[in-house]
């Protein structure tokens, strides 16, 4: 698949999870093209539509050490999402990278991600999460940020402070993460 097939494949009417799961399977044997896909999500994050990053998303969950090589742009582009369709599948892929990070303790990932990238995903998480959205981008935002916060020790008193200040005016479902969030975080004593 060249960059034009992935654009005309991105940009020929909405994708239904079929049609996603076989663009997926033709990726799957093109790494090299994730960077073209990435770009694509910022192209599409401007018009309004989200195939791009739904089809990002999917990839990388099958093949989430496809994205290390272009990590670096993945990390710059979190902090300028408005769409919260590409955010929701954004904060999926950063919940995937501190899975794992930081739960697997990947080699791969805790020898090529800088502290610095791992700084973009919180910044972006935080926003998410304190933003006006569907809960999605939250909840996943919430894992990432509990992962984060065994590196960075400012994270879980920040974080425990926002669950607090919002647990109240949440969905059921925001409630039920942000409680077992809170437990967590209580049982490392945060």
């Amino acid at each position: 698949m060249t960059e034009q097939q992935l654009h005309i494949a991105l940009h020929s009417g909405r994708l239904f999870k079929d049609d996603v799961d076989q663009l997926v399977d033709k990726l799957i044997l093109q790494p090299n093209m994730v960077g073209p896909l990435l770009k694509e999500v910022l192209i599409e994050e401007k018009e309004g539509t989200y195939n791009a990053s739904w089809t990002f998303r999917h990839l990388i969950e099958k093949k989430l050490d496809y994205l290390l090589p272009f990590f670096d742009d993945f990390t710059e582009i979190l902090g300028k999402l408005t769409s919260e369709s590409t955010i929701r599948a954004m904060a999926c892929v950063c919940e995937m990278v501190c899975v794992a990070y930081f739960k697997k303790k990947d080699p791969a990932f805790q020898n090529n991600i800088s502290d610095e990238q791992l700084e973009r995903i919180m910044t972006a998480c935080f926003d998410w999460l304190i933003s006006e959205m569907n809960m999605a981008p939250k909840v996943f935002s919430m894992t990432s940020l509990y992962y984060l916060g065994q590196k960075f020790d400012w994270v879980h008193p920040e974080l425990r402070q926002v669950l607090e200040d919002t647990y109240a005016s949440g969905s059921t479902g925001y409630k039920n993460r942000a409680k077992k969030t809170l437990d967590k975080l209580a049982q490392i004593g945060r």
